[in-house]
């Protein structure tokens, strides 16, 4: 079936108040996580849905992009009357402009059905708490409707907290293509049942500064894998300047958890075996990732590298870093290009976008496309209405404005929503529509075996951080750190029932 169309003219005129920006040297990979759950990631008594909203900080304090209201308000719906209240959590953007428009035109489009909105955003990380907060009003009878999120629907199913979707994505399919990427099978689809519907997709990058590598005589376009990109950084380092090579951290962070999973998987570690049922984690290869990484962080030779206080960075500081010039490279969503785009940021046009590492024997790029979902919660006393809100902003005549406002943070989920007008809304989508539609599979923490539970639960302890903590403050050595690491993750797969 044809999709709907969006006129030129008003693409264009969105595109036009997120800024010009320039057209970046490459497009890259998103980041290193595990399926959503992460994102990035990261209990609760039992608390109405009203107040199961998380209070965490969003992803970054974005400056709005200037977008008014009216350029992407909703194709009107039919009052269906029924009244009630209709309860929608959605999570927290990068630019709140986006956030305020999906918050208004959901509230305008359950006015318009009849009903009472009551709509609010809650942190997307896996540290906001938000499925402890979810599996606690669901328990207690008085779940939301519907969300709009990040996390990892395997867990969602294991823990019952949601209906099946599968008639609301085979809809969608038929009208729109399959969903994309292909790892959104593998995260969102078990036993042939859809446990949420795909609401969008997203990948990363490595942003690197060109002008800075063109001055130390180093090719963007040439780094590979994880050592290329330290050797780079220590060249263009100058600390004299505040010129600093390496924004990335290793703390607890989405950004910091990606970073160690591409550490200990470059080496040929891996977390589980390919069945996803035995722990693997403690093995040589994964000592000599975590060991490499470490050595980033302690040994004196890279000390000129690091920015001051990267040990304790959260997944807001490397944008920020990134965007006042003071590093030369980070690994981070489209956040980094939005943000320099929509404030005319001269860091744009020095900018280069690589792709994510490789593995030290070039066989795997440690990075793919990712997914945001809605999900429909057990028990929700308005399941019809969800459905009606799912349906109405899947199509494309109200989404692509919204992801054009976006800036690559929020792309279409479904391959024939990816229409010419939105690709050549801005000059990275193109970039990004051939990463997302990448047919191989990178699975994130627990790659090469296919999302289920236990893997989520185990990434979902903050672990990885914990040992790199360890390690770089002399508590353990990485050996005894990743021995450590091992046991959080058989004992999380022994409660999921798959004994060691």
């Amino acid at each position: 079936m044809a999709t709907s169309r969006v006129s030129r003219r008003r693409l264009l005129k969105i595109s036009t108040l997120l800024g010009s920006g320039a057209l970046l040297a490459a497009c890259g990979a998103p980041a290193a996580t595990p399926p959503a759950g992460t994102t990035s990631t990261e209990s609760a008594a039992a608390t109405p849905a009203a107040e199961a909203t998380a209070t965490g900080a969003p992803a970054a304090e974005a400056t709005a992009t200037g977008a008014p209201a009216a350029d992407v308000t909703p194709t009107s719906a039919p009052a269906t009357g029924g009244g009630g209240r209709v309860t929608v959590l959605h999570r927290q953007e990068y630019f709140k402009d986006l956030e305020n428009q999906y918050k208004a035109q959901a509230e305008e489009f359950i006015t318009s059905l009849g009903y009472e909105p009551d709509v609010s955003a809650v942190n997307p990380e896996l540290f906001g708490d938000f499925m402890a907060k979810m599996q606690a009003a669901v328990s207690a009878g008085n779940p939301p409707d519907l969300a709009y999120h990040t996390n990892s629907v395997s867990q969602m199913r294991d823990l019952d907290l949601v209906v099946d979707h599968t008639a609301i994505v085979d809809e969608l399919s038929q009208k729109y293509g399959d969903p994309v990427p292909v790892t959104v099978f593998d995260n969102a689809r078990f036993e042939d049942m859809w446990f949420s519907v795909p609401h969008s997709s997203n990948a990363g990058a490595w942003f690197v500064r060109k002008d800075w590598a063109e001055e130390v005589g180093a090719d963007t376009a040439a780094i590979k894998t994880l050592q290329d990109r330290l050797d780079v950084a220590l060249k263009m380092s100058d600390p004299a300047k505040q010129r600093y090579g390496w924004g990335l951290t290793v703390n607890k962070s989405g950004d910091g958890h990606g970073l160690i999973t591409n550490a200990f998987q470059a080496f040929g570690g891996w977390a589980v075996d390919e069945a996803g049922t035995k722990v693997t984690f403690n093995s040589p290869e994964t000592v000599a990732g975590i060991q490499w990484l470490a050595d980033v962080y302690t040994k004196p030779e890279n000390k000129k590298t690091l920015p001051p206080g990267v040990e304790s960075w959260t997944d807001t500081n490397n944008n920020e870093a990134y965007l006042a010039g003071q590093v030369g490279m980070t690994a981070n969503a489209f956040s980094i290009y939005a943000k320099a785009k929509a404030d005319k940021n001269p860091v744009l046009g020095n900018t280069a976008v690589v792709r994510f590492p490789v593995t030290n024997d070039g066989t795997l790029e440690l990075g793919g496309g990712g997914n945001a979902y809605y999900s429909i919660f057990k028990s929700a006393k308005q399941e019809d209405v969800a459905r009606q809100i799912i349906l109405h902003f899947l199509d494309p005549q109200v989404f692509t404005p919204l992801s054009v406002l976006g800036g690559g943070l929020v792309m279409p989920a479904y391959k024939q929503a990816w229409t010419d007008d939105l690709v050549k809304a801005d000059p990275a989508f193109a970039g990004l529509q051939e990463i997302i539609f990448n047919p191989n599979a990178y699975l994130g923490f627990g790659h090469p075996a296919k999302p289920n539970a236990a893997i989520d639960a185990a990434f979902a302890t903050g672990f990885l951080s914990q040992i790199m903590s360890d390690i770089i403050t002399g508590k353990k050595t990485a050996e005894q750190a990743v021995a450590d690491g091992h046991k959080t993750m058989v004992q999380i797969f022994e409660e999921k029932g798959l004994p060691q």
